[in-house]
């Protein structure tokens, strides 16, 4: 019985291993994605306004791109009045850069203070690069 047990366990966590990250292409950039709050979600949703292969992360040639992101978080009722539940809002928000670098990494964080998204594009060295401007926000 241990013995199934532990192959079914072995085999489970082989099958979700195949649901991770591909492998970085080292002619491309890769940028990934980072929310700083929790309940959350931040998706990459276009690149040079065509559909992004995964919204997980970004993976673009050398060179300009814009990309747009889509951001959920809550508002909290410290911001909206004292009896208030939280309202979640759904954002998007564009981020342009010149200068993708082959085989470079990059980070893209989203956050919000009350009602405003923020994102801002980070290099290797953790140097901000690039900041996101809100193309659109919806109550969910």
């Amino acid at each position: 019985m241990r013995t199934l047990m532990l192959t079914g366990s072995l085999l489970l966590l082989t099958g979700c291993a195949g649901f991770g990250l591909p492998r970085h292409d080292p002619a491309q950039a890769w940028i990934d994605l980072d929310s700083k709050q929790e309940d959350t979600a931040l998706q990459a949703l276009e690149v040079d306004d065509k559909t992004a292969a995964d919204k997980r992360y970004f993976e673009v040639h050398p060179g300009s791109h814009e990309l747009t992101v889509r951001y959920q978080f809550p508002v909290q009722p410290t911001n909206i009045g004292p009896d208030a539940e939280p309202l979640w809002r759904d954002c998007q928000l564009n981020v342009k850069f010149k200068d993708f670098n082959a085989g470079q990494r990059y980070q893209l964080q989203a956050g919000n203070i009350g009602f405003r998204p923020w994102a801002k594009l980070y290099d290797q060295q953790r140097k901000v690069i690039g900041q996101g401007t809100p193309a659109g926000c919806q109550r969910t």
